[in-house]
Formats: structure tokens, C-alpha cells, sequence
């Protein structure tokens, strides 16, 4: 009686047994039938609200030492093809990791009826000069007529170049080898100055989303954008950088 009773115990624990590795086995095709992709998140709100500023690919600079005389005058070329006005500048290393390789003055940029000039520029990389060029006409001169009624003439700056850390750390600004600019001001054909300082909270309402217009085309080229909404340090300018980190701030 007890031989009989340990027997089908054994039974009834190989049968338990072959129940369970036959339902471990089920598990991944019932979960292939199970589990579900989630819908992407619903985005609210304004076309530029939902502005990604990865969606379109941006040119990041090249290393100092990995730029050759090769790619230097591609570059070039493709500057004087955008009726960019420039002077080539010679390289300058400063040491502390401050230098200005490949870069060029900027004077006159072109939009899509007339040139208009830039001021206050020092050195820049000619990647950057290329890029803002390309902003500039189809981003800035396109918007001014749009939203403003008037064409571009100027673009106002505060400089390039600059030898300097990122504020509050001990890491080099894109400044320091010629790689960011400053942007200030846009001045019109009928005479209109549209500044950062004083149009981006207090201007009227076609100048205030011209500014925003811009700045968001901005996001589109360059890595790193940066404005008012940003730090009180950029109150008055957006600041414009190649990188590859799309900042769009």
C-alpha cells in the first residue's frame, strides 16, 4: 500500500512536471501575442511648439588638427558660391586651448534679392561662416519679408572669437577657436531695427514671432542655440554654435 501510494505520487509529480516545462516553453509565443508596441507621444500646441531640433542634420565642427588644406578650400568654395563676401585668415594658435584654424572674416552675406552686410565679426570657422550664410538668407532675409513686410540689410553681432570659458565653468566656450557668434540685431530695408533686447518680450507681436521664427530656424543648422529663455546671460542675443549636440534653448 505504501509502494503504491509513493508511485503515484511520483506520477503526479513527472505529470506536474511535463505540465510546467511544456508551459514554460508556450511563454515566448504567448507574449509575442501579448505585448504591444506604445503609440508615440501626442505633442499639443503651436507647429513650432512641436519643433524637434534633431529633425534636421546639422554640420558639427571637425577637430582642429583633422582639418586639411583639401577640405579648408572646399569650404571656401562653397562659401564664395553663397556670394558670401570674406577675407581668408592665416592660422593662429593662442595655447590654452584658444585658437583660429580655418576661419575667415565675414563682411556681406546674400539673400535672395540683395546682399546685406554683417558687422562686428572676427574670425570664424569657415563651417560656421558657411552655415550662418545659409541661416541667414533662407532663415532671417526669408522671414524678415514674411512677417515684417521688408528685406534684410544687416545683421548686427557681438563678435566671434573670444578666448573664454562657458560662463560659471572651467570648460572652453565654442568662442574661444572661432566656432560661435553672437547674434544681436536684425536691421530692415524700410529702416526697422528688431533687436533680441528689445523686441523679444517687449515688441510687437509680428516682431516678437519674427525673433521666434528665427531663432527656431537657427535650431535647425546650428548644435547649440541659445536665447533669452535660456539664462539672463543671453538676455540681449542668441548665441549660435556648431556642435553636435542640438541645444535648442
Amino acid at each position: 500500500m505504501q509502494d503504491d501510494v509513493g508511485l503515484s505520487l511520483f506520477h503526479d509529480r513527472s505529470t506536474r512536471l511535463r505540465r510546467l516545462i511544456a508551459l514554460t516553453a508556450a511563454i515566448p509565443l504567448l507574449l509575442q501575442g501579448c505585448v504591444t508596441i506604445p503609440p508615440p507621444p501626442k505633442t499639443h500646441g503651436s507647429a513650432h511648439s512641436r519643433y524637434t531640433p534633431r529633425a534636421t542634420p546639422r554640420i558639427a565642427a571637425a577637430p582642429l588638427d583633422e582639418i586639411s588644406p583639401q577640405q579648408a578650400g572646399q569650404c571656401r568654395a562653397h562659401l564664395e558660391a553663397r556670394a558670401a563676401a570674406f577675407t581668408p585668415l592665416p592660422d593662429q594658435f593662442y595655447g590654452a586651448g584658444c585658437a583660429t584654424v580655418n576661419t575667415v572674416r565675414l563682411t556681406a552675406l546674400s539673400g535672395d534679392s540683395q546682399p546685406f552686410a554683417v558687422t562686428n565679426l572676427g574670425p570664424v570657422t569657415c563651417p560656421l561662416a558657411d552655415t550662418f550664410a545659409a541661416w541667414a538668407r533662407f532663415g532671417v532675409d526669408r522671414a524678415a519679408r514674411q512677417y515684417l513686410g521688408s528685406a534684410l540689410v544687416k545683421i548686427e553681432t557681438m563678435g566671434s572669437y573670444n578666448c573664454r570659458n562657458v560662463a560659471g565653468t572651467d570648460r572652453r566656450s565654442g568662442h574661444a577657436t572661432g566656432n560661435a557668434i553672437d547674434v544681436a540685431a536684425f536691421v530692415l530695408a524700410d529702416g526697422r531695427r528688431i533687436s533680441v533686447l528689445g523686441q523679444w518680450s517687449a515688441g510687437g507681436g509680428q516682431e516678437r514671432e519674427f525673433l521666434r521664427v528665427v531663432h527656431l530656424s537657427a535650431c535647425k543648422r546650428f548644435g547649440v542655440v541659445l536665447g533669452p529663455d535660456y539664462n539672463v546671460a543671453h538676455h540681449d542675443h542668441f548665441h549660435v554654435e556648431l556642435a553636435d549636440s542640438g541645444v535648442c534653448r
